[in-house]
This record gives structure tokens, C-alpha cells and sequence, in this order.
């Protein structure tokens, strides 16, 4: 891990990868003087006083630990009927039946919100199925669409362009205005794909 000044009262954490940063992000929580924290793919933003910064040392428990100690689990219906199902499954050596339940069989966790409000990027996707992007991007994805990508799987809140591989579509509401926090899926929260 590394810590790197981000203007007057902020660092930027560098982890090593994805879980960790979710660990981290939950331990700097707890730390007095922070005021802000903010996690991505691979770094955690922190802002906070002085003191909080000054000799920034996270000792972060394993990513599991948190995640069942302190996260709510969300079901999510989902019907796996997406345009890339097929073909995902064809190049990953998989029959469609197969990629299903061992994306449905995954034990999730938001790992951060990005690309579009309440876009959850969450981890725990099984090694076998990733995959890359698609190579050219969809004009429109619709709301509602469960994808992977990389090692990351996710859900569209709203229609929007996109270039994850969709495997189908929830009725869930990602993000709601009229709902506090606004996000059905925010960092820390653990989800269960269930087919419907």
C-alpha cells in the first residue's frame, strides 16, 4: 500500500487490489478526524483534519471480516436472459446453464459507485468468469442489466451507454432520489443474484 498528499487535506491510498480497498475503506471510516471517504478500484480517497493524515498508517482487517461483520445483504431477482449471455458463455467454455449458477452461486460485495450514480462495482465474481469488455460498447444498455466485466460484476441503474457483458436484467431500483441514501447498493453492501 502506498499514501500519496492530495492537496492540503486529503491522501490518496494506493491498495493492491480491489478487496483491499474495501477493508481499507471501512477502517479509515472509523478513524477520528476523517471526514470523507471515498473508494475506487484500486485507491481510497481520504480527506480529513491534520491530525487525522498526519502519519496515516491503516492496519485494515481482512476484506471478509468486514463485509460480514458490518455490511447488509441484498437479493436481487434477476433474470438471466441477457444479449451476451450466449456468447459469454460459449468463449468462456461454459454452457449458458453453467455461467448462471456460478454467477448466481457468488457471494458479493460493493466495492465502490461509479460511471453513472449508484453503478455498484462488486467483487467476489468467480475467477473463471472473467472476462474483458466487449469491444465496441452498446449505444444503449438498458436499466436493470447485470453484467461482468473484468473482475468486477454490476448493474446498470438506468439506461445509458455501455460495454459490460450482460447476462440480465433485475426489476430492482438502483438509484432513487426520493430514497435516502438514493443508492440501493453502496460501497460495503453484500448481494445475492437470484435467479428469477
Amino acid at each position: 500500500m502506498r499514501i500519496r498528499p492530495y492537496g492540503d487535506a486529503a491522501v490518496l491510498v494506493e491498495a493492491d487490489d480491489p478487496a483491499q480497498v474495501l477493508a481499507l475503506a471501512a477502517a479509515l471510516r472509523r478513524r477520528p478526524g476523517v471526514e470523507e471517504v471515498v473508494p475506487a478500484a484500486r485507491t481510497v480517497l481520504v480527506r480529513g483534519t491534520p491530525d487525522a493524515l498526519a502519519g496515516l498508517e491503516p492496519d485494515a482487517p481482512a476484506p471478509a471480516a468486514v463485509a460480514r461483520a458490518s455490511a447488509p445483504t441484498l437479493e436481487l431477482a434477476v433474470r438471466y436472459d441477457g444479449a451476451d449471455l450466449a456468447a459469454t458463455a460459449a468463449e468462456l467454455g461454459l454452457e449458458p446453464e453453467e455461467l448462471v449458477a456460478r454467477h448466481a452461486a457468488g457471494s458479493y460485495v460493493v466495492a465502490f459507485c461509479g460511471f453513472a450514480p449508484g453503478f455498484p462495482y462488486l467483487t467476489g465474481l468467480d475467477p473463471a468468469l472473467h472476462v474483458p469488455r466487449r469491444p465496441e460498447p452498446r449505444t444503449r444498455v438498458p436499466a436493470g442489466s447485470v453484467a461482468i466485466a473484468g473482475e468486477f460484476t454490476g448493474v446498470y441503474p438506468r439506461a445509458s451507454p455501455g460495454g459490460w457483458r450482460l447476462l440480465g436484467t433485475t426489476d430492482a431500483v438502483l438509484w432513487d432520489l426520493d430514497r435516502t441514501p438514493p443508492a440501493l447498493l453502496p460501497p460495503g453492501t453484500r448481494v445475492r443474484f437470484r435467479p428469477a
